[in-house]
C-alpha cells in the first residue's frame, strides 16, 4: 500500500545505485534517492562525501560508471530536460576584466532577450522583471558583474537561474562567498523562491541551522545516502555520525527566536 501511494506521487529526481569512481577512487558507492516534486530537500554529508559530484550527475556533466538518474520523469539529463532545470555553483570566478553589466549577463542568459544588445534598457528589463524583482537585484542592473561582491553575485546567479522558469532548482553552497550575517536571510530568499514559485529545489549546504528551518526533506550523504528523513529525524547524534565519522559533534537545535530570557 505505501508503494503504491508513493507511485502516485511525482519524483522530480530519481537516482538508482549510482557508482562513480574519479582518479581511480571510488566517489558514490550506490547512491539511492527519490526527491518528489515540490519538495524543498537539502544534500549534506562531509567535504568529499561526492555531494558536488552527485549534482554533476544530475546536469550531465559527469557520467556514472553504473547505474541511472531520472529527471522531471522524462530520463536522464539531457538538452530538452535541462531547459526545465536551473543551477547556480558553488561559486563563480570572474576575471576582473569581465565587463558584461548585470543587466547584460541576465539578458544573455534569457532566450527572449535575443539582440539584446541594440534594445533600449527598458525593453530588456522589462523582459527580466519578475526575477530580478524576486531577488532584489534591481539597483544592481548597471553594476558590472566582475564588480559585485559574493553575496551580490549568488543573487545574480541564483536570478538568472530562474529566468527559464525552472522546475527543479540545484544549489551547491549557495552561501559560499556570502558573509555571515548575510547568511540566514539568503536561505530565507531561497525558502521564499521555493515556496511561491513551487518549484523543486535540491540544496548542498553545511549550515545545518539552514536545513533544520527550511529543508522538508535531508539526505545524508557519505559516499552512500546514510540517511533521510525529515529534519528532526535526521538532525539527530545518530545520524549524524553515520554521515560525518565519529567525530562530529551533534547539532543542537537553537530555536532562532530566543532572545536570551531562558536561564540555559
Amino acid at each position: 500500500m505505501d508503494i503504491a501511494f508513493r507511485s502516485q506521487k511525482s519524483a522530480a529526481v530519481e537516482v538508482r545505485d549510482l557508482h562513480v569512481r574519479l582518479g581511480g577512487n571510488p566517489v558514490l558507492r550506490g547512491v539511492n534517492l527519490r526527491i518528489e516534486a515540490g519538495q524543498m530537500v537539502a544534500l549534506i554529508g562531509p567535504n568529499g562525501s561526492g555531494k558536488t559530484t552527485l549534482l554533476r550527475c544530475l546536469l550531465g556533466l559527469q557520467k556514472p560508471d553504473s547505474g541511472s538518474v531520472r529527471l522531471l520523469q522524462e530520463g536522464p539529463p539531457g538538452p530538452g530536460i535541462l531547459k526545465r532545470m536551473g543551477y547556480v555553483p558553488q561559486r563563480l570566478q570572474l576575471d576582473p576584466s569581465f565587463m558584461l553589466t548585470v543587466r547584460e549577463f541576465l539578458a544573455i542568459r534569457r532566450p527572449l532577450t535575443a539582440g539584446w544588445f541594440w534594445r533600449p534598457s527598458r525593453q530588456i528589463d522589462a523582459l527580466l522583471h519578475e526575477a530580478v524583482g524576486e531577488m532584489d537585484v534591481t539597483r544592481l542592473l548597471d553594476r558590472p558583474v566582475a564588480g559585485l561582491s559574493g553575496g551580490q553575485l549568488q543573487r545574480v546567479l541564483i536570478c538568472s537561474s530562474l529566468l527559464n522558469e525552472p522546475e527543479l532548482l540545484l544549489l551547491d553552497e549557495p552561501t559560499a562567498g556570502v558573509d555571515t550575517p548575510g547568511e540566514a536571510d539568503f536561505y530565507e530568499l531561497i525558502a521564499e523562491v521555493h515556496r511561491r514559485r513551487r518549484l523543486t529545489v535540491v540544496l548542498v549546504s553545511h549550515d545545518l541551522s539552514m536545513v533544520y528551518r527550511h529543508a522538508s526533506r535531508v539526505f545524508a550523504l557519505n559516499g552512500v545516502i546514510c540517511c533521510e528523513g525529515a529534519p528532526e529525524e535526521v538532525m539527530n547524534a545518530e545520524s549524524l555520525r553515520q554521515a560525518y565519522g565519529i567525530h562530529f559533534t551533534p547539532y543542537q537545535h537553537q530555536h532562532p527566536h530566543s532572545h536570551g530570557s531562558h536561564g540555559h
